[in-house]
């Protein structure tokens, strides 16, 4: 136990006048992130610059060969280097020579075509429910009163999940949680995912200006609703999609599937040139919403919120100039091999045989564990190179001499050796970190040392939307947008998370600078930004 005290955190709460007439409080404690850049791997870095030097050796060796051409050239007048030429050339015949113009463009065709194709971002959108599916926290208490499924010894437990949640008044739920009936029914979650995601594509058409049969890749994810046939089945029957077209559904894999459907639609992408990909995020909140009274299972009602993202992929090298964004890197990190990440978000049946996700608590630790793994393997790839020096001669140092201290002096002078902390924020311009929680969020910018203003996003999300699970990124680089925020050459980090464990980062790159949008969820609430977060 001693040794979990820095993981945990104490926090006094108000719980109001008691029946006695007195001021009560009461002391909570909660487990805090480890602070993983203190502990990091030493094979997770080597693994960040594999991926480094498996697509940069080309950058290393061209600068050698530049400067050696350039020294030979540089010492010749131009009439000395016209007669080495024509000299040198003279000595072959016609053939010889076609035969090496021919081999040299050949290397240089076989060069390009085996680079990996750009993938471009044209646009998104992300579904913005109607004003009548709002609800303020209290509302949303009355509505799991009313549906008479929860005693007041749960409904209690919800209000203080609540109030400290970073949720505000105007985020969106179905109205059938209210309702007495069961609310995880086929008919049900097909009605709520045929109006979140056709409302996502919708917009996402109208903006691109694209038609539904240009589309060649269709990549959908929902973690807990996956009907036969399929969501991606229900979106080509819908719009009358192509016969031909690649369809993917993937479920059950928590909210960072947003990051591996966009994985999914790269790959098919650079396996099928001339084409557009679509990738529809999304979570059906109604069909998910657990009736019971087991606590750690009662956590995700308080959260989820109705939302769902499309986005537009393009291959397509003419697509450059109409593109907002292209993708530089996605860094994949999984935790499953481990039993407490596989079981630490677990779907399955309470006492009552009501069905529901729990968390254990063994989360926050869990997913400490995965962010440092992609985090260190993500570092080179993205950060300047003198961060990146400073950083790996820290851990060489401490991987090589730590040790050896901890052994001799009972680890003072191994702690003695702090860690170099690479700043994240000269790397990247822009942060978009899945909005899980306040806590989660409050915790994430403590061990990345990252501002309010790198949050801003975050956590305005957050307020107003709340958690909707992996679509949750999408609504944070729209209020970027809608901020006005991006400029060419910005660099942005989505970072997100969930059941497995898995821990999921995608890096873009502003190919323009990005107007505020005529269609945007944010848009009538962003001026309210970010002065009403602490109210």
């Amino acid at each position: 136990m001693a040794r979990e005290e820095h993981l945990l955190s104490t926090e006094i709460v108000n719980r109001g006048i008691s029946d006695e007439g007195s001021q009560t409080f009461s002391v909570r404690v909660r487990r805090r992130l480890p602070d993983f850049l203190q502990s990091v791997n030493l094979k997770y870095v080597k693994l960040g610059y594999h991926y480094l030097i498996k697509h940069g050796i080309y950058l290393a060796i061209l600068p050698v060969l530049v400067l050696v051409f350039s020294a030979e050239i540089g010492s010749l007048s131009r009439e000395e280097l016209w007669r080495r030429v024509w000299d040198s050339t003279t000595r072959y015949d016609l053939a010889t020579v076609l035969s090496f113009v021919a081999l040299f463009v050949f290397t240089i065709s076989l060069y390009i075509m085996s680079k990996p194709k750009p993938i471009y971002l044209l646009d998104f959108a992300c579904y913005k429910p109607s004003d009548d599916l709002k609800v303020t926290k209290e509302q949303f208490i009355e509505l799991a009163r009313n549906s008479g499924k929860f005693d007041e010894s749960s409904l209690e437990f919800k209000k203080r999940i609540l109030e400290c949640s970073g949720i505000g008044d105007e985020s969106y739920v179905p109205r059938s949680i209210g309702s007495s009936e069961n609310t995880a029914t086929m008919k049900e979650g097909r009605y709520e995912a045929s109006t979140v995601m056709f409302g996502a594509l919708d917009e996402l058409f109208e903006k691109a200006k694209i038609r539904p049969k240009d589309v060649g890749v269709l990549v959908v994810n929902c973690s807990i609703f996956n009907p036969t046939p399929s969501l991606s089945a229900m979106i080509i029957n819908h719009y009358k999609m192509r016969g031909n077209i690649l369809s993917f559904n993937l479920g059950g894999m928590g909210c960072s599937a947003g990051i591996i459907a966009l994985d999914l639609a790269r790959d098919m992408l650079q396996a099928n040139p001339n084409n557009y990909a679509i990738v529809v995020s999304g979570e059906m909140v109604g069909y998910n919403w657990y009736p019971g009274k087991q606590r750690s299972m009662l956590i995700p009602n308080c959260f989820f919120r109705m939302g769902c993202s499309a986005l537009l992929l393009s291959n397509r090298r003419r697509d450059y100039h109409r593109a907002k964004y292209s993708l530089e890197h996605i860094v994949r990190t999984h935790k499953a091999s481990n039993d407490r990440a596989f079981r630490c978000i677990y779907q399955e049946e309470d006492s009552e045989h009501y069905k529901g996700l729990k968390i254990s608590k063994d989360l926050v630790e869990v997913g400490g564990d995965a962010l440092k793994t992609n985090i260190t393997t993500l570092g080179p790839l993205v950060l300047p190179l003198s961060e990146q020096l400073f950083f790996f001669g820290n851990l060489v140092w401490r991987h090589l001499f730590g040790n050896k201290n901890a052994k001799t002096n009972n680890s003072q002078q191994a702690n003695n050796i702090k860690p170099y902390i690479p700043d994240y924020k000269l790397a990247f311009e822009h942060f978009c970190v899945y909005a899980a929680s306040k806590t989660v969020l409050d915790e994430l910018q403590r061990n990345l040392e990252l501002s309010e203003e790198n949050m801003e996003a975050s956590r305005a999300t957050l307020h107003r939307f709340g958690n909707t699970s992996s679509s949750s990124i999408w609504y944070e680089l729209a209020y970027l947008e809608a901020k006005e925020k991006i400029r060419r050459g910005d660099r942005v980090w989505q970072i997100a998370f969930g059941s497995g464990f898995k821990c999921n980062s995608a890096v873009w790159k502003a190919i323009r600078r990005v107007k505020k949008p005529s269609t945007n969820p944010w848009l009538g609430c962003v001026d309210r930004y970010p002065e009403s977060l602490t109210q």
